[in-house]
């Protein structure tokens, strides 16, 4: 059985209103129903709280962005998990809700947490439909959009695939408004996007093409296909499973050597690292060679921040930019006593080194 994420965003379950297209939403249930009876296991990552609260209340008061968020979400997510029930309920599939926020990846025992909440679920063929917890999330710690959320899943779950529904059919090779302009079908994990990507945000995600692109890579790296697709196209999920090849799509290619559990943990966890290491180019030459190799005391030249043994951080080079993410084998006090020291145990063990 082939385990696949859907991501489902606010472009396409939005209309232009801002209301939820309660029709457009029903078509995606028909979708993800049509797969689960041809032995796909689903895990759906929705978007459509806001919309759904928008219509329910007019605020009394003028709030901020946080406070509306936090409203229209509330209000919102309780209607938009009541139509996925009803919807799912005519085929007589069961779902869950699951809300949760970045904070929640941030350790691992709260990741497997997650993984065995999804895990049991799917094992008792329960549809997970997991969104960002907006109520009580603040700005700084937000996902970008569920696009990062979904990639976070898809990795965290070993799912076989990654589907991010959008409201283009993928990536362009030019501007889209030109005739001429054709969707790239194939990317590998390692290819160069940028000429092709604007960084434009969509009208009602937080997240644009960057963003998509950005964790559409950093999945392939890990072994697991990641497709964009027009989620307002007519049975683009159906398409995708039955004919591939004949349907519009941007299809980012896995990497054939899969990444281990906790390098997939760690490699989506740069933004939860509690410090920051400087090493010497020495040893950035040393981690960025053919070889798989732990990074040493000795090569470190700073440490910012305070850890404990375990805790996340990044490793960054002589230009200040991000090269690794890792596991702690101190805390950082007992780093910084030991900063160049030779004999002593890695800070970072290669087992749990993510090359950026």
């Amino acid at each position: 059985m082939k385990r696949i994420v859907v991501k489902v965003g606010s472009n396409v379950l939005t209309r232009e209103d801002g209301k939820l297209d309660v029709t457009r939403l029903s078509a995606i249930v028909d979708q993800v129903a049509w797969l689960k009876r041809n032995d796909y296991e689903v895990i759906l990552v929705s978007s459509g709280a806001m919309a759904c609260g928008r219509g329910e209340l007019k605020p009394e008061c003028k709030l901020d962005t946080v406070g509306r968020r936090q409203l229209f979400s509330a209000i919102g997510q309780v209607k938009l998990i009541g139509y996925y029930h009803n919807l799912f309920q005519e085929y007589g599939l069961r779902i869950g809700q699951v809300l949760t926020m970045k904070e929640s990846f941030s350790t691992r025992g709260e990741y497997l947490n997650q993984r065995a909440c999804m895990t049991v679920m799917l094992k008792n063929d329960v549809i997970p439909i997991v969104n960002e917890n907006d109520t009580v999330s603040i700005t700084e710690l937000m996902f970008t959009d569920n696009d990062e959320l979904s990639g976070l899943l898809a990795s965290m779950m070993d799912a076989d695939t990654l589907i991010i529904l959008s409201n283009v059919d993928g990536i362009f090779d030019g501007d889209p408004k030109v005739p001429t302009t054709r969707v790239i079908p194939f990317v590998n994990c390692d290819s160069d996007l940028s000429e092709y990507i604007q960084d434009t945000k969509s009208g009602f995600g937080r997240g644009g093409m960057i963003t998509k692109a950005g964790i559409a890579r950093k999945v392939a790296e890990e072994g697991i296909k990641v497709i964009i697709a027009n989620g307002t196209t007519d049975n683009i999920l159906i398409d995708l499973a039955r004919r591939p090849q004949e349907t519009i799509h941007t299809e980012f290619r896995p990497n054939s050597t899969p990444t281990s559990r906790v390098k997939k943990w760690i490699a989506h966890s740069e933004s939860f690292a509690k410090g920051v290491v400087h090493i010497n180019q020495k040893a950035e030459e040393a981690l960025k060679g053919p070889k798989a190799v732990s990074l040493l005391l000795v090569g470190v030249t700073a440490i910012e921040g305070e850890f404990e043994e375990n805790d996340i951080i990044n490793v960054v080079g002589n230009d200040n930019k991000l090269i690794a993410v890792g596991r702690s084998s101190y805390a950082s006090s007992k780093a910084k006593q030991h900063i160049g020291a030779h004999d002593m145990k890695p800070l970072i063990h290669y087992d749990y080194l993510y090359m950026e």
